[in-house]
């Protein structure tokens, strides 16, 4: 690969990664039509990949990149002949002047937009992962523990009742967001989750933080909103404390407190405040309590865990998740006595379990410090082999390595 050839690929991967999202809402947007939107996208890129080499890259790509994705949705609507499929040309060629100037950021209303009521709620957070944080289906159904072959054909049905119900592209009026507000915090947190476990993409995780902050701009009623952005930040204020120097994973028992990003942690803290001041309790705000009580371990030095499992009690009866279920069991573990995570840990059925890497990781160290050496070095191996960040997986080895007969015989 030629010199110019692999500084316009760069270009082009740099591009995908940051403006994915904005390119699609915009398109999409404008064409009310989202597959369409991420194949002109799509042509858009492999355009660039073609061009670039040859002639430079362009001063602002991302907005070539939308002129030329443009410019192919006019096209393709042109070649269609019905009365319907006119809007979205006449709409597009609207744009053009918006398409040289910097273009807006609409990612919050499409996220909105895969909220809608008439869109499966199965569908509606894997969706905006997809179309607005650009992660791919593979990713996505891992996160919901779906094949890639069903979970893309979910989403293609989605946006096919995007566009066959003239979804429209805005912010819903405030009768209308109980129905969609729950969706679009969950993606959000899906986002940074992903960004979270995944050092490699933590460009995801400012961009969901991003996502939270204007979103609690924007609904400045609504606690759940106050409730997310603090608990993405006070999980974000301890980043720097997460890897060492070379990049080992380092969990949270063993991090510096010095190390956390104290005014991060102060404007959580306001956030849920505010938050709670409103009467109106939720997941996001009882997950944030939760890990306000961590953040205290800066002030005072330990970690309260009868006051987490407590919170974990109320979280899990409003959102009883796998994830949430875990949680508990490990602080009921750190609060009361290894047997009692165990326990907590036995309850949960086995199939929604099963390929949950979490769940392995608690319960190999509730085992290890119970005794059962056996039993731990089986479930180490299931938590190692579950692992997707290497770092994860060399500290759980290093863990493992405790155990008598570690590793075990082939």
């Amino acid at each position: 690969m030629s010199d110019g050839a692999a500084l316009a690929s760069r270009a082009v991967e740099r591009a995908a990664r940051e403006a994915y999202g904005r390119l699609v809402a915009w398109l999409g947007g404008r064409a009310r039509d989202i597959a369409g939107a991420e194949d002109a996208l799509a042509d858009a890129f492999a355009a660039a990949l073609a061009t670039w080499p040859r002639a430079g890259l362009p001063e602002r790509p991302e907005a070539w990149l939308l002129t030329t994705a443009r410019r192919r949705m006019i096209d393709v609507a042109r070649r269609r002949r019905t009365r319907d499929d006119a809007m979205p040309t006449l709409l597009l060629a609207a744009g053009d002047e918006a398409a040289e100037a910097e273009f807006p950021d609409e990612r919050l209303k499409l996220l909105f937009v895969c909220a809608h009521p008439a869109i499966d709620p199965a569908s509606r957070t894997p969706l905006m992962l997809q179309v607005v944080l650009g992660l791919d289906a593979a990713t996505i159904a891992g996160a919901f523990l779906a094949t890639p072959a069903a979970m893309g054909q979910r989403l293609v049905r989605a946006k096919e009742k995007i566009r066959a119900a003239g979804i429209g592209f805005r912010v819903p009026e405030s009768e209308e967001l109980p129905d969609r507000l729950d969706a679009v915090l969950a993606a959000i947190y899906a986002a940074y989750g992903t960004g979270w476990e995944d050092a490699a993409r933590s460009a995801l995780a400012e961009e969901a933080i991003w996502l939270a902050h204007t979103l609690a701009g924007l609904l400045t009623d609504a606690a759940e909103a106050l409730g997310l952005l603090a608990l993405l930040l006070f999980c974000e204020a301890r980043r720097p404390a997460r890897r060492s120097a070379i990049g080992a994973f380092i969990p949270l028992r063993a991090q510096d407190p010095l190390l956390w990003n104290r005014a991060m942690m102060a404007e959580a803290r306001s956030l849920l405040g505010r938050a709670g001041a409103m009467g109106r309790h939720g997941r996001f705000q009882l997950e944030a309590a939760i890990q306000s009580v961590h953040a205290a371990r800066a002030e005072t030095g330990t970690t309260e865990w009868p006051a987490i499992a407590l919170l974990y009690e109320g979280l899990l009866a409003l959102a009883p998740t796998t994830g949430v279920a875990v949680g508990r069991a490990a602080a009921l573990g750190e609060a009361m006595g290894a047997s009692a995570g165990l326990a907590a840990l036995d309850a949960l059925a086995p199939a929604s379990v099963a390929g949950y890497q979490p769940f392995w990781a608690v319960r190999a160290a509730l085992l290890r410090r119970s005794g059962r050496v056996s039993e731990a070095g089986a479930a180490s191996e299931r938590a190692i082999a579950l692992a997707t960040d290497p770092a994860v997986q060399a500290y759980l080895r290093a863990e493992a390595t405790t155990l008598p007969g570690w590793p075990p015989s082939a």
